[in-house]
């Protein structure tokens, strides 16, 4: 029996795995490292039976020169893309490392094998919530429909506008701080309150020794306020996820 592949199907085929595989190694949660790369590949490898077909009805590469071409611009435009996705996506971790800063629990920040970097204990917290509501509301697909969707706008052979890319990364950096900042701030604000009344609790009645209960009241009072924020999580991961999409279409030259 003899096996015939098709060679423009095939060469779709890898071409959008390329895209893909860069876009799902900065992404979280698909970053992770709890994540193992053959699991990375399978996915890019299914998702890319998606989209094949359609591209291989298109222009691809016929020399090797231009080949190479493609592959590097695959590469940087998944990249490009996930690093915007996982920009918007660590707003929420760097609002819990913000707490962490404000509530005292910086110090007891612990080397995290999995992101290979120095985690706080609310910052970790916050990002495994946000993966969580990600995946329950299934975020986790859009986000994925929106790459593939890439693909219609910007095809294999397709020259990205990287000098559009601008606005969109200033836009990402924005919503970046923002998204970070609006979780925050309500706690923030708080706690330096109850910071201040302690210091002055000490200095007018140093006899009560306020210093003796300022850490335990703070610790106290961040774990409270923080199950408090709760609710503000799924819309801010909401608007994660839609302009996540939003950048990835402008990226592709959809608008």
């Amino acid at each position: 029996m003899t096996i015939t592949v098709q060679g423009a199907p095939l060469m779709a085929f890898l071409l959008a795995s390329v895209r893909i595989v860069a876009w799902l190694a900065v992404v979280p949660p698909f970053s992770s490292k709890a994540v193992p790369s053959m699991a990375k590949i399978v996915i890019a490898l299914g998702l890319s039976f998606v989209v094949a077909p359609s591209l291989a009805e298109g222009r691809l590469p016929s020399s090797t020169p231009e080949l190479l071409m493609v592959v590097v611009t695959q590469v940087a435009v998944g990249l490009g893309m996930g690093f915007v996705t996982m920009l918007l996506f660590s707003a929420v971790s760097t609002a819990g490392a913000l707490i962490d800063v404000f509530g005292g629990f910086a110090l007891a920040a612990a080397f995290d094998p999995l992101s290979m970097n120095q985690n706080t204990i609310f910052g970790s917290w916050h990002q495994w919530l946000a993966t969580a509501l990600l995946l329950v509301s299934g975020g986790h697909l859009l986000v994925i429909g929106g790459l593939l969707e890439t693909f219609s706008f910007l095809p294999l052979t397709g020259t990205p506008d990287f000098a559009g890319w601008q606005p969109v990364l200033i836009t990402a950096f924005q919503m970046f701080f923002t998204v970070a900042v609006q979780i925050a701030l309500p706690l923030i604000a708080v706690l330096f309150l109850a910071d201040l009344a302690l210091a002055l609790l000490t200095k007018v009645a140093p006899q009560l020794s306020a210093i003796n209960i300022m850490y335990p009241a703070k610790i106290g009072m961040t774990l409270l306020l923080v199950g408090l924020s709760f609710p503000v999580l799924p819309h801010a991961v909401d608007r994660l996820v839609d302009y996540s999409l939003q950048a990835m279409s402008t990226m592709s030259g959809a608008s």
